[in-house]
């Protein structure tokens, strides 16, 4: 069900009060205050704004709605250029992150279909949430709720580190719970009831935080060089489609 947002703040919010929120939940946003700061959102701000540009955009439907899961300070959702923005996540910051126009929905992604209505999303992108997961239970939870709020023919477009290429560095993070590999992503994408259309192993950089230059110039000409992923990626992208009838045609 659709819940009416209110205006407040320059954006769209709906807050919602999560239900059996852990420890680790009710800390996001101190963790992540210490993980980033503030120079390091601004420096992520721009690389977004160079990634959507040059790279998602492509993926992007225009006249469509996308939902950012796990939205975080909202680096993808802020810069897409969409008819409807939605950003899902329980860290409070999230709220006062979200640029102009973006509907915020403070609510675990188990249950995101209890806030957002069946068949009203085009395109669902999850870039560094799954790899939080509890378990494969809760991979398994989110991936049936974002199947019923995409349309038939949605897309869903997943970026996180691939567990089998950055090895132990995967556990440099303390709320990292859940390793995949691309393979293992694909395995639960089938399960759910998705079909992979699109299977990188390796495509951006481990974190954001690399000794790789992120000048525009030098962020625009390695996403237009493979070869440089394959030396420099430890994040897989994979993208997958909610089987049925496109009634507006594909993202």
């Amino acid at each position: 069900m659709d819940r009416p947002a209110d205006q407040g703040g320059g954006h769209l919010t709906a807050p919602t009060t999560p239900a059996g929120a852990g420890a680790l939940n009710a800390e996001l946003d101190r963790l992540y205050a210490g993980r980033f700061s503030a120079r390091d959102r601004q420096g992520k701000a721009r690389l977004w704004q160079v990634l959507c540009r040059s790279f998602f955009d492509h993926y992007v439907p225009a006249e469509g709605a996308v939902l950012d899961v796990g939205a975080g300070y909202c680096d993808f959702v802020n810069q897409v250029r969409a008819r409807r923005r939605i950003a899902v996540d329980l860290n409070p910051d999230t709220v006062t992150a979200a640029g102009a126009g973006v509907e915020v929905f403070t609510h675990p992604l188990e249950r995101l279909d209890e806030v957002i209505a069946p068949e009203s999303i085009d395109l669902a992108f999850a870039s560094n949430v799954f790899e939080h997961l509890r378990g494969p239970d809760a991979l398994l939870q989110v991936l049936g709720a974002l199947r019923t709020v995409l349309r038939p023919g949605g897309r869903l477009m997943i970026m996180q580190p691939n567990a089998r290429v950055v090895g132990g560095a995967f556990w440099d993070f303390f709320d990292h719970t859940l390793p995949l590999s691309e393979k293992g992503m694909a395995e639960a994408l089938g399960i759910a009831g998705y079909e992979v259309i699109e299977s990188r192993a390796k495509f951006l950089p481990y974190t954001t935080k690399s000794r790789l230059p992120q000048w525009p110039i030098l962020v625009r000409l390695y996403l237009a060089l493979p070869p440089a992923h394959w030396l420099f990626g430890g994040q897989m992208l994979v993208v997958a489609r909610k089987p049925g009838a496109s009634a507006g045609g594909s993202p």
